[in-house]
């Protein structure tokens, strides 16, 4: 059996992490061609050593005249396209957060390679332009756990015998807390995360719920999907992934362990499913399963309700709360807002909004800059009040 030879960028994060210990545990199966990393050259290059990568990418390095002594080393958007163009590149591993990478997204799937993504702003900002190009069923599958549930559930099943999905969230350290509770969020207190080990900044996404409402526009994107049928509930053990149910009143769930390994596996190996309880990844016993589910109080976390309108919205209204919440966390995190005010900063973005929805990618990226800059703005004025 010829091996899948693989190029991953953002391979340095946690995502990307997932991927390349799979790969390590099935070396007779995958071979890792290219890495790319947004600017830990020190990291990358350890990687690339480790894997025998043979092509290395920063797209922004710190050094403009980088290099690496045994690769062949490429950097910025340009670089990460020349990457997944590589010849012996036959399936691209999206992991990296941010829309730098949406135009080698493209490529890939121009190209007709198989892609694993776990990049929302691909689908949530350029899923008009990304979705499009995908050129045959499951040669884009999504590595996030949430959308790798439902894509697992979905499998062979007729559209039309689609009733309804949810998407599963743990509530973050916050989803016990009052509204009073609310009003004394610290940053320090936001990245304490209950399951998951991530960044800073999707780990106050996941405490204000906002990366939920944003799930719930890439699963729209990605299944094509009104809004009415995409919905979240809180589950706090984060066993159960995601639900789908069908017209007939059934559910499909898929319940494992909160670990990222086993989605990344689910998209680089399929049709196929590895051995993984033998390598060290053993399932829930049935003793242990609990399926205990709550609705998310959208008072307490209002951020969720706004990614939920942008996505009912559509048009101009994703980018910019994709760039406006960028920039609200980046000022919470630094002690310049409240945790509460995150939301209200997103919510005066979006609604000062006057303009046309996006007509290309150039357009829709745009967007997000402008919901930054215009965050920043907002931010800035509160701290000189």
């Amino acid at each position: 059996m010829e091996k899948i030879r693989l190029a991953v960028t953002g391979a340095t994060g946690s995502v990307g992490g997932a991927v390349l210990d799979i790969c390590a545990r099935f070396p007779r199966i995958f071979e890792i061609r290219a890495l790319s990393a947004r600017s830990n050259a020190k990291k990358l290059a350890e990687l690339g050593r480790k894997h025998n990568a043979g092509i290395l990418c920063l797209t922004e390095p710190e050094d403009k005249n980088w290099r690496e002594e045994g690769f062949l080393c490429l950097t910025g958007k340009e670089g990460l396209a020349a990457m997944v163009e590589e010849p012996s590149v036959d399936h691209a591993v999206f992991a990296s957060s941010g829309v730098a990478a949406i135009e080698a997204l493209q490529k890939a799937l121009t190209r007709g390679i198989d892609v694993s993504l776990a990049n929302k702003e691909s689908i949530v900002v350029a899923g008009p332009w990304v979705m499009p190009l995908v050129k045959r069923a499951d040669q884009l599958r999504p590595v996030d756990s949430e959308h790798s549930a439902l894509w697992q559930c979905l499998r062979d099943a007729p559209k039309n015998e689609l009733s309804r999905v949810w998407l599963t969230a743990s509530g973050g350290p916050f989803r016990d807390y009052g509204a009073e509770e609310m009003e004394r969020v610290t940053p320090e207190a936001a990245l304490k995360h209950p399951v998951w080990k991530m960044g800073p900044k999707i780990t106050v996404d996941s405490a204000t719920l906002m990366n939920k409402g944003i799930e719930c526009i890439e699963a729209m994107q990605l299944f094509d999907l009104p809004a009415e049928k995409v919905g979240a509930l809180i589950h706090p053990r984060s066993q159960v992934h995601g639900m789908v149910e069908f017209i007939d009143g059934t559910v499909k769930l898929l319940l494992s362990q909160a670990d990222m390994r086993l989605p990344a596996a689910a998209a680089i190996a399929w049709p196929k499913r590895l051995p993984l309880a033998e390598n060290g990844l053993p399932p829930i016993e049935p003793a242990g399963w609990e399926l205990d589910f709550r609705e998310i109080d959208e008072k307490l976390f209002p951020c969720f309700a706004l990614a939920r309108e942008a996505g009912r919205l559509g048009g101009a209204y994703p980018a910019l709360l994709v760039g406006a919440d960028e920039s609200a966390v980046k000022h919470f995190l630094g002690h310049e807002i409240s945790y509460r005010a995150i939301a209200e900063v997103i919510s005066e973005v979006l609604g000062r909004y006057g303009g046309n929805p996006p007509k290309t990618l150039e357009e829709a990226v745009a967007l997000v800059e402008e919901g930054e800059k215009t965050a920043d703005k907002i931010c800035r004025d509160r701290r000189n009040r």
